[in-house]
C-alpha cells in the first residue's frame, strides 16, 4: 500500500478529517428533514453503527429551521447539503451544523458565496465542494475527459473559496463508474493540499453499489488517496455504514472492529451460516474492539479456523463445536448456536476483547 497522501487538517466538530487523523466514514440520512423526530432516531442509528459524520439535505427553509433541533441530539457531526439557495446554507450554520457540502458554481452571485463564506469562516465551519460527473456544466472543457472536466470545475472552485481568504475545504469528485472516479481523485490530489471525501456516487443498490464502492474506495485508499469516505447506496443508510467500515478493516485502515470470518457453505454443512453470520454481523455493529469471529459449517476447516478467532462456532451432526481464544470449550446443540456465539462475544466484550488464553496469527 502507498503511504498515505498528506493533506491539511480540518474539523468538523469533534471529527478531524485530514493530515494524520483517522479515515472517517460517513452516510446520508434518507429521512425527510423536516421530520426532526425520524431524522434524530436515524442519526443516532447510524452513529452506533459506528459511523463518524452524518449528512442531511437541506430542500428548503422548513428543513434548514429543523436542523437545530436534530443537531441538539445529534451525538456526530452533521453536514447540511446545500444547492443553489444561499440562504439555506446561512440558515444551516445558524442552526448549528458542523460542516457544509455545496457546489459554489450552482450559487451563481458572488456577494451570495460571500455571505456564506464570511459565516462559515466566522464560525470555523468547513466547506466541501462536491462535483459529480453528472451535473457537470455543458460548457465547462467540452473537449476534455470527463475526469479532467471535473478537476478543473473543482481546482476553480478552490480557488474561489481561496481568494476569499477561506481554507477549510474539503473537496470530492465523484462518478458513477469506477475509472472516473479514479482518475478524476488520482489527478486532483496532485493539484490541491486538502482533504479527499472519496466514494463513488450512483452506484446503485447492493450488491452491485458495494461492488463498485468497494472497488473505487479501496483502489484510492491503497494509493494513499482518501481522508474520508462515503458508500453510497441505493438502500439502508446502515447497509453505507457497514460497508465503509469493512473497506477501511479489509486493508488493514480501521483502528478498531470486530471481522467475521465465515464459511461459503457446502454440501458438508450443518449449520444455517449464511443466517448465523448475518445475525452475529449485526449484533456487532458499532462495537469497536477488533474480535475475530468465526462462523463455520463444519469439522474440516472450521476447527481450524475457529483456533484462530477470538471466538467461533463449527458445525457438526446436531451440534456446534464452541472456542474461545483459540480453545475448544464446550458444544452446544445446532439450535442453540446464534445463542452459543453471543454468549462468547459478550464474553470477550465484558473482558475487553482479548481472551487470557487467545492464539494470534
Amino acid at each position: 500500500m502507498n503511504a498515505r497522501r498528506r493533506s491539511v487538517a480540518v474539523r468538523l466538530g469533534t471529527v478531524t478529517v485530514g493530515g494524520d487523523a483517522p479515515i472517517s466514514v460517513q452516510s446520508m440520512t434518507k429521512t425527510d428533514t423536516r421530520d426532526v423526530a425520524a431524522t434524530s432516531r436515524q442519526v443516532q442509528a447510524l452513529a452506533r453503527a459506528g459511523c463518524h459524520i452524518v449528512r442531511l439535505a437541506v430542500p428548503d427553509m422548513e428543513a434548514a429551521a429543523a436542523l437545530a433541533a436534530i443537531r441538539a441530539v445529534s451525538p456526530v457531526p452533521l453536514v447540511a447539503d446545500i444547492h443553489f439557495d444561499h440562504r439555506l446554507a446561512l440558515a444551516a450554520i445558524d442552526a448549528g451544523v458542523d460542516g457544509l457540502r455545496l457546489n459554489p458554481g450552482n450559487i451563481r452571485r458572488r456577494e451570495h458565496l460571500e455571505k456564506v463564506v464570511a459565516r462559515a469562516k466566522e464560525r470555523e465551519i468547513p466547506i466541501r465542494i462536491g462535483v459529480n460527473a453528472g451535473s457537470l456544466p455543458v460548457d465547462c472543457r467540452p473537449d476534455e475527459t470527463v475526469p479532467e472536466r471535473m478537476v478543473a470545475l473543482g481546482e476553480e472552485q478552490v480557488h474561489a473559496l481561496e481568494a476569499m481568504d477561506f481554507g477549510l475545504i474539503k473537496v470530492s469528485l465523484k462518478a458513477s463508474d469506477v475509472p472516473t472516479t479514479i482518475e478524476a481523485y488520482s489527478l486532483m490530489a496532485r493539484r490541491i493540499p486538502y482533504p479527499l471525501h472519496v466514494g463513488v456516487t450512483e452506484a446503485g443498490p447492493p450488491p452491485t453499489g458495494i461492488v463498485r464502492n468497494a472497488l473505487g474506495i479501496g483502489i484510492l485508499l491503497h494509493m494513499g488517496i482518501g481522508d474520508t469516505l462515503r458508500v453510497s447506496l441505493s438502500g439502508e443508510p446502515l447497509d453505507e455504514v457497514d460497508a465503509g467500515r469493512e473497506i477501511l478493516r479489509s486493508l488493514g485502515l480501521a483502528a478498531a472492529m470486530p471481522n467475521v470470518v465465515s464459511c461459503p457453505t457446502c454440501g458438508r454443512t450443518r449449520l444455517d451460516v449464511p443466517a448465523i453470520a448475518t445475525r452475529v454481523s449485526e449484533y456487532l455493529r458499532g462495537i469497536d474492539i477488533p474480535l475475530t469471529i468465526a462462523i463455520m459449517g463444519c469439522v474440516v476447516n472450521g476447527p481450524g479456523e475457529c483456533r484462530e478467532a477470538d471466538a467461533g462456532i463449527a458445525g457438526g451432526d446436531d451440534k456446534v463445536l464452541v472456542y474461545r481464544g483459540g480453545e475448544f470449550t464446550h458444544s452446544a446443540p445446532a439450535d442453540q448456536a446464534y445463542e452459543a456465539i453471543i454468549a462468547e462475544i459478550d464474553a470477550l466484550v465484558a473482558a475487553g476483547g482479548r481472551h487470557r488464553g487467545q492464539n494470534t496469527r
